[in-house]
């Protein structure tokens, strides 16, 4: 059953066209990998499904009273603030109802202490959130929007500027989260192509869903990025890299 269907989708800024007749269908407890080059329309294609951008044409249906989760990109913040871990993480129930002083219940924190337990963060609940690495700062924001139950996770670039041992620790938590909840995330990294994920999509402007085999080859990851490059493995891990462009000065 399909929990998200996209039909002829297409996203205009001004003149530019981001997303050129979108179609895609995302199942119950799918896990969907985005990838693409940078422009592509990757983050415009996760705010079209969490009805941040409306399109210029086409439909976006998904399954009544769907709840959606949103990890955005981390990149950077006042390590100073004075909050709490599990203040971060309780704002994941705030609506446009509530006040950002809003006092939370007994529940909401007993709750938000269950996610932290579950996601190995709760040593850190009272700890002031400048001090948390980076690996532990995105986990403090996968518990936070995992604090409305979601049916879909939606995550965009969760691993950018992780180590690999943070990324990999990022990446088996949401196969965990995966047993229960619908995941689509944006990546660069292709090293979680045939580890983590279930299925594929390549996005540069227009979309090409590779369901379950994510077992890409060369030709299509160059027509998805719209340039050369190579996979190369060592080990279990594949690594991305980008061949010389032709006319392409050094």
């Amino acid at each position: 059953m399909y929990i998200i269907e996209m039909q002829d989708v297409n996203v205009n800024y001004g003149r530019v066209r981001a997303l050129d007749n979108i179609n895609l269908k995302v199942k119950e407890k799918e896990f969907l990998g985005i990838i693409g080059p940078n422009g592509g329309g990757k983050t415009t294609l996760l705010k079209v499904l969490l009805g941040l951008i409306k399109p210029n044409s086409g439909k976006v249906k998904m399954q009544k009273d769907i709840k959606l989760g949103y990890v955005p990109q981390f990149t950077s913040f006042n390590k100073k603030f004075p909050i709490r871990v599990l203040d971060v993480i309780l704002m994941g129930k705030l609506t446009k109802r509530m006040k950002l002083l809003h006092k939370y219940s007994k529940k909401d924190i007993q709750v938000a202490e269950q996610i932290m337990n579950k996601l190995g963060i709760l040593e850190f609940k009272n700890r002031q959130i400048g001090q948390l690495s980076g690996g532990q700062m995105q986990k403090v924001l996968i518990a936070r929007s995992l604090m409305i139950d979601p049916d879909i996770l939606i995550l965009d670039e969760p691993t950018a500027s992780l180590d690999s041992n943070a990324k990999n620790d990022i990446y088996q938590l949401l196969k965990e989260i995966n047993s229960e909840k619908t995941i689509i995330m944006v990546s660069h990294d292709m090293g979680i192509v045939s580890s983590y994920i279930g299925s594929i999509a390549c996005v540069n402007k227009q979309l090409h869903y590779h369901g379950d085999d994510i077992h890409i080859d060369e030709q299509e990851i160059q027509e998805a990025y719209g340039c050369p490059i190579d996979l190369i493995t060592h080990g279990t891990t594949p690594h991305r890299v980008l061949r010389e462009h032709k006319g392409e000065e050094n």
